[in-house]
């Protein structure tokens, strides 16, 4: 094993930062390094398995010994320095809980605290070397951007680990390769070994083994396959093997953390006996291969789920948040692991855990934290089968919330380009009328008009585009406030020029004998938050706002969000709606700097972290209700209604609370979100509108 060279970066990086927010607090490289004094007699390598080349659990040579590091108080800028001490310019993650398997020997490091900017790992503050109270379980791992340093020499390379790795698992066909649809959900276990692809030896295999393997191809379960038919046609082939003795236990997250033994170079004698390991997988709803499968699925009682993940740019990954009475809640990322996370995505009917995620890594929840240090074997049926502390708000925050990334099924989707171009050239529209519920893989099983095309007409007029992103915003309204700020005001016509202006009153306001009599408003403060991981912007650029002189302020949004009063079926008795008159960031968490502020024309949007309010006392932040006769109603507010700005959730941007009104006074309560609660307590929410009184107004 060789050293790491360790070199020096210039600060010039700092500049970008200032101007590049993903940055992170990672100075750029300068291009000339020298030798740094102050990492002499420490040596780096990443170690650990199943791993790439730039990532890996991070060991420190001190003294002659290697040890490992904490995950305690662990953070992406610790991962930065720790990085560019392997020859890497900046790291993208960082992992805990021994992601990649427990070290060995001493624990060097403990609560390591980094900026991001230092030289060396030694600036950076700690417990001291050696002293620390964790276990080997608890190792830190970096995972780095595969971009080496300038002038880092080829001689400094990570330490890796001399023997053999599985680094990728593959279920091949062994008949009608061609016919099949993806997934595929059987076929003989292959495995890629740096030499090329093998076969694993059946002799030993067991259903754990298959249990693993389809975890690893994104598959929550496995079941028994017809090994005599596989046997016969073993005796017609050629085969190639490289793997045998695999015994997992099944909870094993990848196929390399099994116990297995390769084949040796010089061996002439592979699997006496036996035959090519074959598994079939069982896939989950959203992938079931076939219309059958569908309907099998679909045809067993499903009792409502109890988990579900929250806030990702993709199927199979998300905040992870379950129901408990009634309402729902986040999970504390304490002693969150692979084996919880891997629970939580088989449930859900993905294959075991890629991540397990901490530290609000998909944008921070609201409102409950049901669960702590929830600690599973991984063979559980359900999150809520493992052993778990039931925590307050005081134990843990939101910005502990935790996550996951799940293997999912290879559907070939990639490969089908969705093209977005210049429409100028166009000759065709294929599709029209295309609806989806957003948990759809590709645009064909979304529901359109077939075959029908509405639009008959070409050019960049009648076409459809996008912009992608990997992070969205998440708007979600704080529904307490809106219960406790609720009241009701009979303001005078001659105060409400500028309001009808904005058209914030009903229709029949139109018709009043301006500026005398009034107009009876039930009013409420408005407080939005973003909880997603990327800032909210409004669609429309300064360019194109609208200046507003009655009210003084210009209008990035014509309609931010909707107020409504719904009758117990549904019916729409009163309607109002508030235009962005100032998007801006209020007030935001501790660690979160505002950056949005309308005065003097400036830039509107909400920051990750902070929140929007709108109090309410100031114009349109009401419902006119002058014409609602007493009786129970239901008050709604959606945000974002027209969805002209991307979130990550739409499904959390309607809010509803019960209302009672006699003619003089109303009553607010039960106000949710429209996502907080679960379909049963919905039901019941419709069904018995302002039965229960908790304020009187």
């Amino acid at each position: 094993m060789r050293p790491v060279s360790i070199w020096q970066r210039s600060p010039w990086g700092l500049l970008l930062c200032l101007l590049c927010s993903s940055c992170l607090g990672s100075p750029s490289p300068s291009t000339a390094p020298e030798k740094r004094a102050g990492s002499q007699g420490l040596r780096f390598r990443l170690a650990g398995f199943p791993r790439k080349p730039f990532e890996g659990r991070v060991e420190i040579q001190r003294a002659g010994e290697w040890g490992t590091i904490c995950d305690d108080d662990f953070t992406l800028q610790a991962a930065h320095v720790l990085c560019r001490e392997l020859g890497f310019t900046e790291a993208t993650g960082w992992t805990h809980s021994a992601k990649y398997g427990p070290g060995t020997g001493r624990i060097w490091l403990d609560n390591l605290s980094c900026s991001g900017t230092e030289q060396s790992v030694t600036e950076c503050a700690s417990r001291g070397w050696g002293n620390s109270d964790c276990t080997h379980d608890e190792d830190a791992g970096v995972i780095c951007k595969d971009q080496r340093l300038p002038g880092f020499s080829d001689s400094n390379v990570i330490e890796v680990e001399q023997h053999l790795q599985v680094e990728e698992v593959r279920l091949r066909p062994a008949v009608g390769r061609g016919r099949r649809p993806l997934p595929v959900t059987e076929g003989l276990v292959e495995v890629r070994l740096p030499d090329g692809w093998s076969q694993v030896c059946d002799k030993g295999w067991s259903a754990h083994n298959s249990h693993v393997v389809c975890g690893m191809l994104g598959f929550p379960s496995e079941k028994r396959v017809n090994t005599a038919f596989y046997r016969l046609l073993a005796q017609r082939q050629q085969h190639s093997f490289g793997l045998h003795g695999v015994a997992c236990v099944g909870t094993e997250a990848h196929l390399s953390l099994c116990s297995l033994e390769f084949y040796r170079a010089n061996d002439t004698t592979r699997c006496p006996g036996g035959a090519p390991a074959v598994v079939s997988c069982v896939p989950g709803p959203l992938y079931a291969a076939s219309s059958g499968q569908r309907k099998q699925q679909q045809s067993k009682p499903q009792g409502e789920t109890r988990v579900r993940l929250k806030g990702g740019a993709h199927p199979g990954e998300g905040r992870v948040e379950v129901l408990k009475a009634s309402t729902w809640g986040t999970i504390c990322d304490r002693k969150w692991d692979l084996q919880a996370a891997s629970v939580v995505c088989r449930e859900l009917g993905f294959g075991s855990a890629r991540e397990a995620l901490s530290g609000a890594r998909m944008g921070q929840g609201m409102g409950a934290i049901h669960l702590s240090e929830v600690r599973c074997s991984g063979q559980e049926p359900s999150l809520w089968k493992c052993p778990h502390k039931n925590i307050t708000a005081e134990d843990c925050s939101h910005s502990q919330d935790a996550g996951v990334r799940c293997n999912l099924p290879y559907t070939g989707v990639e490969t089908k380009e969705t093209w977005y171009w210049d429409s100028g050239n166009i000759t065709e529209v294929v599709m029209s009328g295309v609806r989806c519920t957003g948990s759809e893989l590709s645009l064909d099983q979304c529901a359109h008009h077939g075959t029908h095309i509405a639009c008959k007409r070409t050019g960049t007029r009648f076409t459809a585009g996008v912009i992608c992103s990997e992070t969205a915003s998440d708007l979600l309204l704080h529904s307490a406030l809106v219960q406790e700020t609720a009241y009701i005001e009979d303001r005078p016509l001659h105060m409400l020029y500028c309001a009808a202006e904005e058209n914030c009153l009903a229709r029949s306001a139109r018709s009043a004998n301006w500026p005398y009599g009034h107009r009876r408003l039930l009013r409420f403060s408005s407080q939005i938050h973003n909880l997603g991981r990327a800032d909210f912007r409004p669609k429309a650029g300064r360019h194109s706002w609208v200046w507003h002189e009655c009210h003084g302020h210009y209008h990035s949004m014509d309609i931010f969000t909707h107020y409504d009063i719904l009758t117990p079926n549904g019916t729409k008795v009163a309607e109002g709606h508030k235009a962005s008159f100032c998007l801006e960031d209020t007030e935001c968490q501790e660690d979160v700097s505002k950056r949005y502020e309308c005065a003097n024309f400036g830039e509107q949007g909400i920051t990750v972290g902070c929140w929007d309010l709108y109090r309410h006392d100031i114009d349109c932040q009401w419902i006119d209700i002058t014409d609602v006769k007493p009786g129970n109603y239901i008050l709604q507010v959606v945000i974002n209604p027209n969805f002209e700005v991307a979130e990550s959730d739409f499904t959390n941007n309607a809010m509803k609370c019960n209302c009672k009104y006699d003619g003089h006074r109303i009553w607010v309560h039960n106000c949710h979100i429209g996502d907080a609660f679960s379909e049963e307590a919905n039901r019941k929410f419709e069904r018995y509108p302002g039965q229960t009184s908790n304020q009187v107004i």
